[in-house]
């Protein structure tokens, strides 16, 4: 029999159980991000192959190290981070493709994505700020900066 440990830090059982599930909303479409920009890395073709295959691995690099934050966060809030395909693409609002898009396409869609990254963190803040979450605020915080930059320069290739 597993012995259940109480978690007192502040935040009620509800809260925490409902901040979990906005942060594994954002860890599911973060991954989906993290898969995309790598695929988009490996397989981007043209005259800005260079400057896209290099900014590609600067995002998805940074993504990976974002999932893994994300994750914690969730555990640290006493519960379990979604780990599978599966129920990451049961959760997240970015769409997974079979197509092989061209550059131009591979940015729209990347720049889509940061956006949707951004947004759903967003929609988290309301309950992180009435619960005093802090830790998950700050995270949040980090999360929407890194994107709404990421979409900043993408749309700037696209002369926009």
């Amino acid at each position: 029999m597993t012995k259940s440990v109480s978690i007192d830090i502040g935040i009620s059982a509800p809260d925490r159980e409902a901040i979990a599930g906005g942060l594994a909303k954002l860890l599911a479409d973060s991954y989906t991000l993290y898969l995309k920009t790598h695929n988009y890395h490996w397989n981007v073709t043209g005259p800005m192959f260079n400057t896209l295959h290099l900014m590609f691995e600067t995002q998805y690099t940074e993504l990976a190290a974002a999932v893994d934050e994300i994750a914690e966060r969730i555990r640290a809030l006493g519960h379990s981070a979604p780990g599978s395909y599966k129920a990451y693409a049961a959760m997240t609002e970015i769409a997974e493709e079979d197509d092989e898009p061209g550059a131009e396409e591979m940015i729209r869609r990347l720049v889509a994505g940061q956006e949707t990254v951004v947004r759903t963190a967003r929609s988290i803040f309301p309950l992180v700020d009435e619960a005093n979450d802090e830790p998950t605020a700050d995270l949040l915080t980090q999360r929407m900066q890194v994107h709404e930059k990421n979409a900043w320069m993408l749309r700037s290739l696209l002369g926009g």
